[in-house]
């Protein structure tokens, strides 16, 4: 059975030119009542094309879902308890896209699992060579660790040879249509050789001039003064490129928001993006308060609450990307007003399990002891770290 290839991240599915494919979902529902499973077909296709095992992917299915799952290895068989659609499955496999196999910093799938011996789950990317870190907090990293990948590292690199001999035919196609263009069109009414070459050679010997590098000390420096200006200009390149991004995300929030669909539908679309989740969760606070706060930032964020709470709800780490949303909104110029309701927007959180003690202590602290750890943000919110600190103890005490 033929099945249609698909783009793999959902921010490349409108680019027709793009290289990285994977096959689209198949599932089928088996067994009635209690017993009823879903299987995805075709996930061991789906698992080679992003380089990951199946039964990573099927792993995740079943913690995103609250579902038992199971890969069988000698049947190659992905079932997940329970009858689930195609389309709430494809969502939860863009967030594994997200997570676990596009880079952080180019959006490439083409990434290697790297396990470091402080037993953290990076993914190298070969592209860019930046290094991601996955969420420690996430259910999925701590299942990759107890089970590190064994063949993906073998399938990732026969990959990137298929890819380079694709590459390789793809130019020596283009050298061939360039030589068929040089022959019809020879230039300078010079007649040319099968070689592509004019007959007259006498300029190859470049009239006995040896070439060489000037390797003088101020040739070397002005050398290197070009490499940084071109890295400089890359860098400056990327952090363009990274804007516009955040830029696009933000609209693409907003209009979202526009639609006034359900609350509960928050979730899947946010699994739906392809951006890091910090930068969505920053995007999903920049737009729920149109960027600026001022006075009154405590009620806004009450009325508010139900879209934080829907975007916190069951994903490991989305507690610290909001308070460092927070962090960052309050931060920023013009939201003085907001960072001095900071503290009673905390206690709020706080009183409605939003934000859990624990994360509120680690956020405080990181953020305190950084550049800005003079900031009035962190001296707003010292005393509610205080209270939470002391309530600790006599608890503690009381054991």
């Amino acid at each position: 059975m033929a099945l249609e290839n698909i783009n793999i991240g959902a921010s490349n599915r409108n680019d027709a030119y793009y290289r990285y494919k994977m096959p689209m979902m198949v599932t089928k529902t088996e067994g009635k009542g209690n017993g009823i499973k879903t299987n995805i077909v075709n996930n061991v296709e789906i698992a080679k094309a992003l380089g990951r095992p199946a039964s990573y992917t099927t792993k995740y299915f079943g913690y995103q879902l609250g579902a038992q799952s199971k890969f069988d290895e000698k049947t190659e068989t992905s079932l997940v308890n329970g009858s689930h659609s195609t389309s709430s499955l494809a969502c939860i496999l863009e967030a594994f896209i997200k997570r676990y196999v596009q880079c952080y910093g180019c959006g490439n799938p083409e990434t290697e699992i790297v396990i470091t011996k402080s037993q953290m789950v990076n993914l190298k990317c070969a592209a860019c060579g930046y290094i991601s870190v996955c969420d420690v907090r996430d259910k999925m990293t701590t299942f990759i660790l107890k089970n590190p990948p064994k063949e993906a590292k073998k399938d990732k690199k026969a990959l990137m040879r298929r890819a380079e001999k694709e590459r390789l035919k793809e130019g020596e196609a283009a050298d061939e249509a360039q030589k068929k263009l040089k022959k019809k069109a020879p230039s300078n009414g010079k007649e040319v050789d099968d070689d592509g070459d004019d007959d007259d050679d006498e300029d190859d010997d470049d009239d006995g001039i040896e070439w060489q590098t000037d390797t003088s000390r101020e040739a070397a420096e002005e050398r290197m003064k070009e490499q940084l200006s071109a890295a400089a200009a890359e860098m400056v390149m990327l952090s363009v490129k990274k804007e516009e991004e955040k830029s696009t995300l933000m609209e693409e929030m907003k209009e979202y928001l526009k639609k006034g669909l359900p609350i509960s539908q928050l979730k899947t679309f946010i699994s739906s993006l392809s951006q890091p989740p910090q930068d969505v969760m920053d995007a999903l606070f920049s737009a729920l308060f149109d960027g600026t706060a001022g006075k009154e930032f405590l009620k806004r964020v009450m009325k508010k609450k139900k879209y934080l709470v829907a975007a916190t709800q069951g994903e490991e780490g989305s507690q610290m990307h909001l308070l460092n949303s927070i962090g960052s909104f309050c931060g920023k110029s013009g939201n003085e007003e907001a960072a001095k309701e900071v503290t009673p927007v905390l206690v709020a959180l706080y009183d409605e399990d939003i934000v859990e003690e624990d994360f509120v202590l680690e956020w405080y602290q990181r953020g305190s002891s950084g550049v800005d750890k003079n900031s009035p943000l962190w001296e707003n919110v010292k005393p509610f770290v205080v209270w939470l600190q002391s309530a600790e103890s006599e608890s503690e005490g009381e054991d």
